[in-house]
Formats: structure tokens, sequence, C-alpha cells
């Protein structure tokens, strides 16, 4: 595994982003700033009778018996409680699953943006039906309880993709778990096993931009003492998804993570937003993610990257030839990524919230880059959230506010808000309506909510379930 030197170098811009070439506002339109200010009432911690007559406690917040394994090295491929299938002293099997239908508008539809070198870009929004997303794991143990499985079926209609992995792991203790398969960098807390508690199904902007993704690796976990968990991963890269072996290169990622729950050891199922379990004391959690990759682009010079999970804050893959100077294409780079959180849960409220840290550095191209685009591009950015429960176990209203002050100085930001009804008065089932304006998107993928370099409001319409 290659080794760099720390990425703490005096930040080289380029030219300052122009912004969208558009006749709209940089503010929202009045409508929007009412919604997201009819939401921050509905969020105050009134002390309604419903509820304090609300709390059943922190417990079971699913319909079906926990049979299946914790598992939330796991990230977005953790299990639901599922449904045994067999259980036999040697060996059992569960199924569980997880399907998404939602609704989404980017908008205006047509507009441009300017990157950080003066080039002007179409933004390519949507507007769309989609069966969004489908989980289906099988999980269990095999002669030994300590030793666990998980096969997970992942598929994306929206971008066609189907994918079949797993990972195995053996508990030799509860300070000590070993494990290898499909795992997440880890880079960010919604990584490690919250999805999809979120506030809407997707990501926030700025915990897009900084973070890792998901590959092949080997990992250690457990809680090193009381309240206090940690885990080490070791990844072949930041993002699997699109390389091949065949495209990868010798290189490794590693990652480490900690997580101290002082009050009360626990912050409810998967650590996810949102106090749906109504604590009656104050639940805490504080974290801390640290990340290392050399990566590559996973192609050829003379073709389109394969890597697209690392953006520049104009929201340009850095592996796009032209990305940091005309005519050079970066083959190599030096992605580092420092990130801590920390969050509360109270009688069905919630805050929480998450700072990056990101350094790209040590390019290795095909042919010099200029000096003065050269240098580490360092970034960094915040994310808040606050939900509450404005009708115990049914009705939950949240805002989140986000911005990355880049080495570019664009400074995009994101205020978003929405509102998540739970049908059954459980988490298995949830109807969610979220509204977004974002403001120079740095973020962009086809999984989530963003699309680089938009303007504009965002609206999203879902229904999710999680058996």
């Amino acid at each position: 595994m290659s080794s760099t030197r720390a990425a703490v170098a005096t930040v080289q811009c380029g030219k300052w982003g122009r912004g969208v070439r558009t006749t709209r506002s940089s503010w929202p339109p009045a409508w929007t700033l009412a919604a997201w200010l009819l939401f921050l009432l509905l969020l105050l911690p009134i002390r309604l009778h419903a509820q304090d007559e609300a709390g059943r406690g922190v417990g079971d917040t699913t319909v079906t018996k926990d049979s299946s394994f914790a598992n939330g090295i796991a990230g977005e491929f953790t299990p639901a409680r599922g449904f045994d299938l067999v259980r036999t002293p040697r060996a059992s099997l569960n199924i569980s699953f997880y399907g998404l239908f939602r609704y989404m508008n980017q908008m205006p539809g047509s507009q441009t943006f300017t990157d950080h070198l003066g080039r002007e870009r179409s933004v390519k929004a949507r507007n769309d039906l989609n069966w969004h997303r489908t989980f289906v794991w099988l999980t269990g143990f095999f002669w030994d309880p300590k030793f666990r499985y998980n096969i997970s079926l992942w598929s994306l209609p929206t971008t066609q993709q189907t994918l079949l992995f797993g990972n195995m792991q053996y508990r030799f203790s509860k300070a000590f778990t070993l494990g290898v398969g499909v795992t997440p960098n880890l880079t960010a807390r919604s990584v490690q096993g919250s999805w999809p508690f979120w506030g809407s199904s997707d990501r926030q902007m700025s915990e897009d931009f900084f973070r890792g993704g998901f590959s092949s690796g080997a990992f250690a976990t457990g809680e090193l003492f009381e309240r206090f968990n940690y885990t080490l991963s070791v990844n072949t890269n930041i993002s699997q998804l699109g390389t091949t072996a065949a495209n990868d290169t010798r290189d490794m990622a590693t990652s480490a993570s900690v997580a101290w729950m002082p009050t009360t050891g626990e912050y409810g199922p998967r650590g996810g937003l949102g106090d749906f379990e109504y604590h009656r004391q104050v639940a805490t959690r504080f974290g801390l993610s640290a990340a290392h990759s050399r990566e590559g682009r996973y192609a050829n010079d003379d073709a389109p990257p394969n890597a697209t999970q690392i953006k520049l804050s104009d929201g340009v893959n850095p592996f796009e030839t032209g990305a940091l100077a005309d005519g050079v294409t970066v083959e190599k780079l030096t992605y580092d990524e420092l990130a801590v959180d920390g969050g509360a849960k109270y009688r069905g409220f919630n805050f929480q919230a998450e700072y990056y840290w990101r350094w790209l550095s040590d390019y290795q191209t095909d042919v010099p880059l200029p000096a003065s685009a050269a240098g580490t591009i360092y970034d960094h950015g915040f994310q808040a959230q606050v939900m509450q429960m404005v009708v115990p176990r049914l009705l939950g209203a949240y805002v989140t506010y986000g911005q990355v002050f880049d080495a570019y100085r664009r400074r995009p930001w994101e205020l978003s808000g929405g509102l998540s009804y739970y049908p059954s008065g459980t988490r298995s089932w949830r109807v969610n309506l979220h509204t977004i304006y974002v403001d120079k998107s740095p973020a962009a993928s086809n999984f989530g909510f963003y699309t680089s370099g938009q303007t504009g409001e965002t609206i999203s319409l879902g229904v999710d379930i999680l058996m």
C-alpha cells in the first residue's frame, strides 16, 4: 500500500467559480422559505399531553421478532429483523428486505453552471418516477453461532444495476469481531449502519460530497470498553462500484472509526436520525472517523474514468480529462478525510451534526500539471439536522442545513426539510415528503438527491418498507 506525506499543504485555488448561469435568484422563493419556517415551528419541543403519554421506552420499533444478527459494519447492507426460514443447532437462515418507490424533481429543468476553471457546463436535472432501490438479505450462522454470514442482493433500477455480494464475520468476544466482505470505508457516520433511518431516503449534500463508499475488505470491530465502540477497516479502494479487479490498482484504502455513547449506551435502532423511540433519558453519541486512500481512475487515459466517488467542489470528477487543467488527466491522487459527529435524543426530539475535512493531493498525471493546479485541494464543511416527532410514532418533521467551505471559494450550501409519516406506528413503513434548496451543488449521484452544479429546488415524495 502506498504511503504519502501528510496532506496539509497550502491550498492552491483555481479561478473562482462564477455560479450558475440562470435568471433565478440565489435565494429560495418565498413559498419555500415559508414551508421551511413551518417545519422549524413544528420542530419546537412543545410538551403536548400526547407526547407525555407516548413513550413505551426505547425498544422494538419494527413489527417482527429480532432473529437476525447485528451487522452495523455493513452500512447500507445491514439487514432488518426479517423472518426466520431455518433455525437448527448448527445453522440458521433469515430473510429480510427493503424497497423504495420515489418521485423526484430537480429544478429548474434547464440550467448551466460554471466550473472552477470558468467553463460552462450543463446541469443534468431529473424529473422521474422510479422503483428506486431494492435490498434482499439472507443472514444467519453456520456451525458455531459466533460465525455469521450476510448475503445481500442490491438492485437500483434507476441506474439499471443489480449486484449480489456479502460478508462473513466471527465474533471472538464482545470486544473483537473479525470480518471480510463488502464493507464501508469509515468516512462518515451515515455509512456505518444508520440507513435507512434518516430524515429521508438518501443522504444530505455535505456528507454525500465528503464521504467514501463501499468496497471489498477486511474489518475488526467491537466494544473496546463500556459504551465505547471501534471499527478498523482495510478496503480495496474507497468505492468498488463500477470498478473491476482488472481495472483496480495495487493500492488499498484504510479507515477507522470510534463511537462513544456516554449517557445511555445506545442511540436507538441503527443509530439513525429521529427519536421515534421517545427516549425518557437523554441519549447521546459522539464519534470520530478517518480514512486514507491512494485512488486511481481505474480506466485507460483515453476512456472515461470508472472512479466516480470523489468530486471537486464544483461537482466535476477529478479524474475527468481537464478537471484540474485543460488537457491534463489525473491518473492517481491521494484522498485523506476526517469527520467528527455528535448528537442527542430526548422525548421525540433529535439533534445531530457532523463536520468534515478532506484533502486531495499527490496527483499522478499523464502530462505535468501547471504549478497553479498542482497543490493540495483542501475542503471542509458540515451538516446539521434536527427532527421532532410531532405526533409520537406517527409523524415526524425535520430540517437540515449543510455548507462546504472549499478551495475554489464557491461556498455551496443547502437547506432542506421534510415530513415522515409512519402508517403502521413502526419504523418499518414510511411515507416521506422531502424538499431541498441547494446552491451550486458539489455532490452528484444517480443514487441520491443531487446533481453537479444545480442551483434550485428539489422535491421528493417516496414510500419505503423495511422488514
